[in-house]
């Protein structure tokens, strides 16, 4: 929501994918109310478990609309338990919706960038790459495949100007936290502060603000990065 927010004062034309049909068309209809009379703000239901549905939604969507000029792939779930809790099931559907569903969305609108040789795409990586939790191992091995899918597509798709990078958030207060940590969501707070450099929680707007500016112009001479906004987390990884 931070993120649609932050373009919308941007004047970007907006495209919300998601499963949940009431939150998704609620949410757009409150960003149409401070949008522009030239901006689209569009809510579109797609299962991102389902690769190929994925596929087929995005790539109409984006023949439809004369191609998309900036793909976020930030979609996650986030389970918490040890290793051997977790069933084989359960560790291919968090990689499929945290991490393969980029390359679907991906593959949708890399043939229009292609054609204006210009495009930006953003993947949400994450903090808990360096090591610093537990119990996160789905969660934590979904976000090195973006990281993966950011350097290589860098690469791939540079000589059309398309420049991808990834945005590794910090410890962001949202609902997901509340409900990842419930009752011991005191001591992880502690946590988090200890190990920034800042003493205060970051924000959501924080991570949109770091997006938008990656798919600016201001930012046209970078590709292939993963930008660290966490407060100076100790632990880098």
């Amino acid at each position: 929501k931070a993120e649609a927010d932050c373009f919308l004062a941007e004047g970007y034309n907006l495209y919300l994918i998601d499963l949940d049909v009431d939150i998704g068309e609620k949410y757009a209809a409150s960003l149409a109310e401070g949008a522009s009379k030239d901006q689209t703000i569009k809510f579109i239901k797609c299962d991102l478990s389902d690769l190929t549905k994925t596929h087929s939604i995005v790539s109409r969507l984006a023949e439809d609309i004369g191609g998309i000029d900036v793909l976020i792939n930030n979609a996650a779930v986030i389970p918490l338990k040890p290793i051997e809790d977790f069933s084989i099931e359960e560790y291919e559907q968090v990689l499929r919706i945290n991490g393969h569903s980029a390359f679907a969305l991906t593959k949708a609108v890399t043939p229009h960038m292609k054609e204006k040789e210009q495009g930006v795409i953003v993947n949400l990586c994450s903090i808990t790459m360096n090591g610093a939790w537990e119990n996160f191992v789905p969660y934590v091995a979904s976000k090195g495949e973006l990281l993966g899918l950011t350097r290589s597509l860098a690469r791939e798709l540079g000589p059309w100007n398309i420049r991808v990078n990834a945005i590794s958030p910090g410890a962001i207060p949202s609902e997901a936290e509340q409900r990842v940590f419930g009752d011991e969501w005191e001591q992880y707070n502690e946590k988090v502060l200890l190990n920034q450099a800042l003493k205060h929680r970051g924000e959501p707007s924080d991570i949109g603000d770091a997006i938008v500016f990656l798919a600016g112009k201001k930012a046209k001479f970078i590709t292939g990065q993963n930008i660290h906004v966490n407060g100076g987390w100790y632990m880098e990884g």
